[in-house]
């Protein structure tokens, strides 16, 4: 079952179903849903979507998605999941643009990666943006990602590969002593 997780000022928990019209509306926001798969859908496959959380997502236990929630309110959506594309465990965020510019997209990426680090036991973090996404390209860089390489996309668009490598987690599982983590 989906953990809910706490930053300084967010709830990050399962998603109830009563909380499918803030999903939708954030999914059917362009600003959103521009940077969110393969863009954006019609409202219909964003309610198939929601349902797909419930009846496959966490009913066989296939990954992490959470609500992102801000003194109460639906402002955000979350996950941490296996991917082919990156051969590991991938984040992926979005939140309301009601929200941006106040630092709780990197609040959100954070607690991915230490639930990533820590709960799942990776080394490695992954994330995959388009690369005119420039406010997630600056967040994730600024947090630790690296850039690993450019996909060009069918459409001829460029999606950036970054990855953040707990480098503490490769040293203990090699057997070396812990040093002090390193500080995004």
């Amino acid at each position: 079952m989906t953990p809910t997780l706490r930053t300084e000022r967010l709830l990050l928990e399962p998603y109830a179903p009563e909380d499918e019209e803030g999903f939708t509306a954030l999914f059917q926001d362009g600003r959103v849903s521009q940077w969110m798969g393969d863009g954006p859908s019609t409202e219909a496959e964003d309610r198939a979507l929601f349902g797909r959380i419930f009846t496959k997502v966490y009913a066989q236990k296939l990954f992490d998605v959470w609500a992102v929630r801000r003194d109460g309110l639906l402002i955000g959506h979350a996950e941490i999941k296996p991917t082919d594309v990156v051969r590991g465990h991938e984040i992926i965020y979005a939140l309301a643009p009601s929200a941006w510019g106040s630092g709780l997209g990197t609040e959100v990426a954070e607690a991915l990666v230490t639930y990533g680090f820590g709960t799942l036991g990776l080394t490695e973090v992954h994330a995959t943006v388009a690369e005119p996404n420039t406010a997630s390209l600056r967040l994730l860089t600024r947090i630790g990602f690296e850039h690993v390489r450019d996909v060009t996309e069918k459409d001829g668009s460029t999606t950036r590969m970054l990855t953040r490598t707990c480098m503490p987690c490769v040293a203990e599982r090699a057997g070396q002593p812990r040093g002090p983590r390193p500080r995004p």
